[in-house]
């Protein structure tokens, strides 16, 4: 039997009105993950807090109405969690694997999200252009291969919100050719949960201008 993490007592908080599609999320996920290839075998016993809630705290730093990119969705972080914790924004899931695309739009019937939409494309296969109101990621790439995945799907004014870890201002500057070449400005990380979750978020933020 698959033992998934309790729910932590923030998570109702985090998730408010739409804790009940959180807790469906995180249940599939955690009983089907590990044998349909999406998590590992040690993710279901701390599924909620390194995984939905760290997801989760990220909703706020997206505007109303806008349309927002995940790009290589794997099995829902950022994407689906987001979608759940914020249904007034239009999320656009982009994703390579057969097997993950399926099981996306399978939660997103069970969850019934109208707000997703499911893209079986990898990042640079984006057809629509730079026309993306922001652009997020998590654990896909270091910055260096990660920018040009994503900035090309931004419009300009447009921003790219990547989730990273502990390591993500060393891979600011590593990544400084990279931010140049693809107009990127007011590039810098910020601790997003502070206070909320117990293992808050790091976020790469930066506005694509040119």
């Amino acid at each position: 039997m698959v033992m998934i993490e309790a729910e932590p007592s923030e998570a109702a908080t985090v998730f408010g009105s739409q804790i009940e599609r959180a807790r469906l999320f995180a249940a599939a996920l955690g009983e089907h993950g590990e044998e349909r290839g999406l998590i590992g075998p040690l993710e279901p016993a701390r599924l909620w807090s390194r995984h939905v809630l760290n997801s989760a705290v990220v909703a706020p730093l997206f505007a109303s109405g806008s349309r927002v990119g995940d790009v290589g969705s794997g099995a829902g972080l950022p994407g689906l969690v987001l979608a759940i914790a914020r249904p007034d924004v239009e999320w656009v899931l982009i994703e390579p694997m057969e097997r993950r695309v399926t099981w996306l739009r399978e939660l997103k019937d069970a969850l019934e999200l109208n707000n997703v939409e499911i893209v079986r494309a990898r990042g640079e296969e984006w057809s629509e252009g730079a026309v993306l109101d922001a652009v997020t990621a998590r654990a896909v790439s270091a910055l260096t291969r990660l920018i040009p995945l994503t900035a090309p799907l931004v419009r300009l004014g447009g921003e790219l919100v990547l989730l990273k870890g502990a390591n993500a201002g060393n891979e600011i500057e590593a990544a400084s050719k990279q931010i140049r070449r693809f107009g990127l400005d007011d590039v810098r990380v910020e601790i997003v949960g502070e206070g909320v979750i117990a293992e808050p978020t790091r976020v790469v933020r930066a506005i694509r201008n040119r």
